[in-house]
């Protein structure tokens, strides 16, 4: 019931979002918003479908520098291939993805433990992490009045119940790894075993030989991923000559509403379009290109997924 109800409750809500920001359309604002999708130039999302593949393609190989670290040799078509099939998990259960590369990677490459291979995925979000906080600082640089005037209102008077709730944390999270230390219990030594496997995964970033190669395809996958986001919009009128600013602050908004939802469902649209009527973009192309942006990638990640599926047991077929 539980496993259910992770698939099922991130959906619905998903879903919930957009039926309400859908209702406060007319019918001639819908029907606007359709008719942007049927008139948008589509040699665009052909390029964007095309620039989103080569970035996951790129994250296989950025991965395998990870694993080179821990002296894995693994084949190219699993990392690819696992990968693909990651996103797919990701789509349904949000961080599923992560757990499930790690556990198929060490299925068909025996020699590849599930611990280490997991602490590696966990550097590499974490360096995504990274990425993703630099461009939320470069919005910050290039829209801080713009940002800040939108956000005043919203923040508390005094950060004292949050500084609060922070002390708290880490009390009990030192006392608690404290008393992890200490302890012999055969479920406690297995949890150690698997946080050291975690910490040599994620120690191979900073001990790679090829860091630095690691750290420029870290650089071109979110590059990719800023001109798959901006080819899009080149496929509308209304957007086609957007400058950098709303480029980035929308692109932001969209992938932050890919974290907080399973793949940006039902959240996605809404959050590129609101970003983007902070430019002078009507609500009914913003949804447009959001509903377009998320069903294209969606749909990327869904044949992706499908084929990694398909093709892993059959390049493997002795295991």
């Amino acid at each position: 019931m539980k496993k259910a109800l992770k698939i099922i409750l991130p959906l619905l809500i998903g879903a919930g979002i957009l039926y309400y920001y859908l209702s406060g359309f007319t019918p001639a604002q819908l029907n606007a918003i359709f008719q942007n999708i049927q008139k948008a130039d589509y040699k665009w999302l052909l390029v964007s479908l095309f620039l989103g593949l080569l970035s996951h393609i790129i994250r296989a190989y950025r991965w395998n520098y990870l694993l080179e670290t821990l002296d894995y040799h693994p084949k190219r078509l699993n990392l690819i291939f696992t990968v693909g099939l990651s996103y797919l998990l990701n789509l349904v259960v949000p961080r599923a993805g992560e757990v499930g590369r790690a556990a198929s990677l060490a299925k068909y490459e025996p020699d590849i433990q599930f611990e280490k291979a997991f602490g590696t995925i966990v550097a590499e979000r974490m360096a995504d992490m990274v990425f993703l906080l630099l461009f939320i600082l470069l919005a910050l640089f290039l829209q801080f009045d713009l940002i800040y005037g939108l956000l005043a209102p919203k923040l508390p008077k005094t950060p004292f119940w949050l500084i609060t709730e922070i002390g708290v944390f880490m009390l009990f999270s030192g006392l608690f790894f404290k008393w992890l230390k200490k302890s012999t219990h055969p479920v406690v030594l297995k949890i150690k075993n698997f946080f050291t496997g975690l910490f040599l995964g994620i120690r191979s970033i900073l001990k790679m030989p090829y860091k630095w190669w690691f750290i420029v395809q870290t650089i071109i996958i979110w590059l990719l991923y800023v001109a798959m986001f901006w080819v899009v919009l080149l496929a509308f009128p209304e957007t086609k000559h957007l400058g950098i600013n709303g480029v980035i602050v929308s692109f932001i908004a969209g992938s932050i509403a890919m974290v907080i939802s399973n793949g940006g469902f039902g959240v996605y649209p809404v959050f590129v379009a609101e970003a983007l009527l902070l430019y002078g973009i009507s609500k009914e192309t913003g949804t447009a290109f959001g509903l377009l942006m998320w069903t294209a990638q969606t749909l990327l990640v869904i044949f992706f997924g499908l084929l990694s599926m398909v093709s892993l047991p059959l390049i493997n077929v002795k295991q």
